[in-house]
């Protein structure tokens, strides 16, 4: 049975986290009524339908809770994190990168369409989000995954130059004016920065697809900082091999599956699950190729992680294609770290794609109807606060079920009780 008073008196009190970070009782309390809205089931989720929500005559409150209500935004985006990261740490994790149920951090990017060119951040660009170039803001993001469930816990409004390099346009749109321009990859690391600050990025991997793991620079931080990671790469990516030839990516995968005999050689490929998605069950094979490890942590290895298909799909077969695609990722980590465990965290970075999914259908990630720079930054924190929650209370849930099918089945011992280390502080400060 859901326990739906259970449920309210938790978000009130993660509700009640944030609100050490509010100067004054009326933005304090408005907030809640905010959140609540977001997780209401409202066809749309802006200011209009927000304070009709919380029982408003006007949008007044809301929209001036986003652009000028004097509290702290960035501190709560600390609080969304830590929340959620105490959330969602698994009950087995371990402290180091080579568990097998280590957290994963994720980065990606994704598209808010918008009309006009006033709204920070705007133009025409690429978005994932319609597939094509559209006019939109993007928003860098980072989440947290684990085998308890996975939550956004940071952002960054990406600036093209044509805002940066236009004063004038970014005092309209309230962009501060030491902002500067910063690529996709540097606010990713800007985000992992902020975490690595905590303590709480050790013992942890890194994933993101290749816009981001072409880029030497994210590469070099996470190294430096001894942060593993599996980052896609191109298939003509030029990569060093132990001996210091160069060779490309793909190069490397086709001379992997060959023996000494100039055979195929099927032991060099391991088949492997990725779980269930939505056209059913993604098994591939892998296979992984030493690399040189020059510039890495001491007691590192670097590798060229490959995936392939099993078969090609009736549809690439319907087009000609009769050789099963690749995929390439680029690896470093501890010496000895298990083939598996690099697949586990490549398979991750699709976690990131539900987080959107959840945060913009369940949350109002994108609902938003602000053009200012502090208000988009306002509006996505909540909206981050509130699908967080509910990542929380799913893993909550999930784990209260599991404790009480054990002790169905007889074994109260391992029935551990199901409440986390963040809806412990939430229950505390209600």
């Amino acid at each position: 049975m859901v326990d739906l008073a259970g449920w309210v008196s938790r978000l009130d009190a993660v509700v009640g986290l944030i609100g050490s970070r509010f100067a004054r009782s009326e933005p304090r309390a408005r907030v809640g009524a905010y959140v609540r809205g977001l997780l209401a089931g409202l066809e749309r989720k802006n200011g209009w339908t927000l304070a009709e929500h919380a029982g408003a005559v006007s949008p007044d409150g809301m929209q001036r809770l986003l652009r000028t209500a004097d509290w702290d935004v960035d501190g709560v985006r600390d609080d969304v994190r830590d929340y959620v990261l105490d959330g969602l740490a698994d009950f087995n994790t371990g402290t180091d990168a080579s568990d097998p149920v280590a957290g994963v951090f994720i980065a990606d990017d994704t598209g808010f369409i918008k009309k006009g060119r006033r709204s920070a951040g705007v133009q025409r660009q690429y978005t994932g989000t319609s597939g094509k170039i559209d006019n939109c803001q993007l928003g860098v993001f980072l989440a947290y995954a684990t085998p308890r469930g996975h939550a956004l816990v940071d952002r960054e409004l990406y600036l093209p130059t044509s805002w940066t390099d236009d004063p004038d346009r970014c005092a309209a749109a309230g962009i501060p004016e030491e902002t500067e321009f910063a690529t996709k990859p540097e606010l990713a690391v800007r985000m992992l920065g902020r975490v690595h600050d905590t303590g709480r990025l050790s013992g942890c991997w890194f994933t993101a697809d290749e816009a981001f793991g072409q880029n030497p620079g994210l590469r070099d931080w996470l190294a430096e900082h001894r942060v593993p990671y599996v980052l896609a790469t191109r298939n003509d990516d030029l990569l060093t091999c132990p001996d210091g030839h160069r060779e490309q990516a793909k190069v490397l995968a086709t001379l992997a599956g060959i023996d000494a005999h100039g055979k195929v050689d099927p032991t060099a490929w391991e088949r492997r699950s990725l779980g269930y998605g939505a056209h059913g069950e993604r098994v591939y094979d892998w296979t992984a190729i030493a690399l040189d490890p020059t510039g890495l942590p001491q007691g590192w290895d670097h590798w060229l992680l490959v995936r392939q298909q099993v078969e090609p799909t009736a549809d690439q077969m319907a087009a000609g294609k009769t050789m099963p695609e690749r995929a390439y990722y680029r690896c470093a980590g501890p010496v000895g770290t298990p083939l598996r465990e690099l697949i586990r965290v490549a398979g991750a970075r699709w976690a990131i794609e539900e987080c959107f999914q959840t945060a913009k259908n369940e949350a109002g990630l994108d609902h938003y109807q602000v053009r200012t720079f502090r208000a988009w930054y306002a509006h996505i924190t909540l909206a981050m606060l509130a699908a967080g929650w509910l990542a929380v209370t799913r893993a909550h849930e999930h784990h209260r079920q599991d404790a009480e099918d054990r002790v169905e089945k007889g074994d109260p011992e391992r029935a551990v009780t199901a409440t986390t280390t963040a809806t412990a502080k939430a229950t505390a400060t209600s």
